[in-house]
């Protein structure tokens, strides 16, 4: 196959998933925001996280001096141990909301296309450091639960796995994130760093509001787990409900409800209830103590690898 590789300034212009496959597959696009993202770290304040972050890990004292990387050292004034083949510092479970409100906006870069493409750039760095990962995805239900592995085979079929998420029919998946991931615990046998991308809308009737979802969040977190939410969304027409002044055709992609009606007679309302909402999501994560990430598709991908390099280095 050719591929046509786009310059990394342009990654973050993708519009739509024909875009996306002119780039020619994930394993691409994710190798080119790891890499940029690696090569930005030098002119960061995270300059600590170098290139040689996953092949090294840092001298713990006490330990043998012997594997210690002394041409490291005296380019950083770090102690840094080389990592072997067979060690594996960590277990990444990737936890990806698939229901059909993802797949908003249509016919754009889209929630679900801006989640696929972190995950696959994750799920690169995992594999350059060694550790492993499986995959997870959900709307009402658990459709597909794969254990961690550190394998190129794995990783392939994970990423054929995501490319396949941004070909299916996108109406009518509900959101049950609470069933999910109380399955998802149950699965997971072993401490792992549980990461999820979401917008956290759920469809599912409840009348306990956030209290089921926090109920399998901490069932994670009961089990030892780290927990990482990334709260996918429009930010703009999300959060802001920044919408051209004219008549408009809102239909829900879950429930296929619509709604004619002018933006401006309804947005006060909406804002006052969307803020009370991510208001309560923040604070019971805070309580929790998970983490909760803003995640703005419009943002590109450095602002997931970042989060999750910060995360990753308190969890050393």
């Amino acid at each position: 196959m050719d591929f046509f590789v786009l310059p990394l300034t342009m990654l973050y212009n993708l519009h739509s998933h024909k875009e996306l496959q002119n780039i020619g597959n994930l394993e691409i696009l994710a190798q080119q925001v790891v890499e940029g993202f690696i090569t930005g770290l030098h002119k960061s304040p995270f300059h600590g996280f170098s290139v040689e972050f996953a092949e090294h890990r840092l001298y713990n004292s006490g330990e043998s001096v012997k594997n210690i990387d002394w041409k490291l050292y005296g380019r950083t004034d770090k102690l840094f141990v080389k990592r072997f083949e067979e060690e594996t510092n960590l277990r990444c479970q990737l936890v990806l909301d698939v229901s059909s409100s993802m797949y908003y906006p249509e016919k754009e870069l889209n929630k679900i296309i801006f989640s696929v493409c972190a995950a696959a750039s994750l799920i690169y760095l995992f594999k350059k450091q060694r550790d492993a990962f499986g995959l997870s995805c959900f709307s009402d239900h658990l459709e597909l639960s794969t254990q961690a592995k550190s394998t190129a085979v794995h990783q392939k079929y994970l990423f054929a796995e995501l490319e396949r998420l941004m070909e299916r029919d996108v109406k009518g998946n509900q959101t049950n994130v609470a069933s999910a991931l109380h399955q998802i615990a149950e699965q997971i046998h072993k401490r792992s760093l549980v990461i999820i991308f979401s917008d956290m809308l759920e469809t599912v009737s409840t009348d306990t509001g956030l209290s089921d979802i926090f109920a399998a969040l901490q069932h994670l977190k009961h089990n030892k787990h780290e927990v990482v939410i990334f709260n996918v969304l429009d930010h703009k027409k999300e959060l802001s409900f920044d919408f051209d002044n004219h008549p408009h055709h809102f239909i829900d992609l879950e429930t296929a409800e619509e709604l004619k009606v002018h933006p401006n007679q309804v947005k006060e309302t909406y804002l006052r209830a969307i803020t009370a909402y991510h208001k309560e999501l923040k604070l019971k994560c805070a309580q929790y103590r998970i983490d909760l990430i803003d995640a703005d598709i419009k943002n590109g991908f450095h602002q997931v690898l970042q989060a999750y390099l910060i995360k990753r280095s308190r969890m050393s």
